[in-house]
């Protein structure tokens, strides 16, 4: 039986992750096409996603990255739905651009127009923020960034609400971003014992960082 919070632990399986308020994350799937490009009409992902999709072509070979990021091991992407309604796509939350050599990654998602105002991005967020911090504990992962434009207040507020306080701000890197970056960052439970004293905390916040990828 599934529980609320319930991870599977294997990372390379066909995972499924049950997140707060009845939430559902699992893997992206071919059938998925319609509502990817449905998604990624609405304007408000034109303005805030650096990448875009159009046409089912451009649907698929979304789809097939998100298919071969797990098999690298390097991207773990799922739609999120709610249990019993698995087909109607609330949105998409991801881990990505995993080192574990270094120990982090970076996370991102995407909502539906219809889904917003709910609290979808924040549980998924959550959920995929627990599910990430167990499933690869053994292998090193300590901390997770969210970045986002500055003017993207919602994105703050969801990184907040799930506990990425903003660490530092980016400067922006025209055309592709035209205003500076947020980072958010939070680090996993066994390494906020470790965390350097506050002080020393307080002088790495701030403006400063370097190019950053897929905000």
């Amino acid at each position: 039986m599934e529980h609320e919070g319930e991870i599977r632990m294997d990372p390379y399986s066909d995972s499924t992750v049950i997140g707060p308020g009845g939430l559902r994350l699992r893997r992206w799937r071919e059938e998925d096409l319609p509502a990817v490009l449905r998604a990624y009409e609405d304007p408000a992902m034109r303005r805030w996603l650096a990448v875009q999709v159009s046409g089912p072509d451009g649907a698929a070979d979304w789809l097939e990255e998100q298919r071969t990021g797990w098999a690298a091991g390097t991207r773990f992407a799922f739609a999120v739905t709610e249990s019993g309604r698995e087909d109607e796509l609330l949105g998409n939350v991801v881990m990505k651009q995993l080192d574990l050599v270094n120990g982090h990654a970076e996370m991102g998602y995407w909502t539906t127009a219809p889904a917003r105002g709910r609290g979808v991005a924040s549980r998924a967020l959550a959920a995929l923020t627990d599910w990430a911090f167990t499933a690869f504990a053994e292998q090193g992962l300590t901390r997770l960034e969210l970045l986002h434009q500055v003017d993207n207040v919602a994105s703050c507020r969801v990184a907040e609400k799930c506990g990425f306080p903003l660490a530092r701000v980016i400067p922006a890197l025209p055309p592709d971003y035209p205003l500076d970056g947020h980072v958010h960052v939070r680090e996993a439970p066994a390494a906020v014992a470790v965390s350097p004293p506050a002080g020393r905390r307080g002088e790495a916040a701030g403006t400063g960082g370097g190019r950053a990828s897929g905000r």
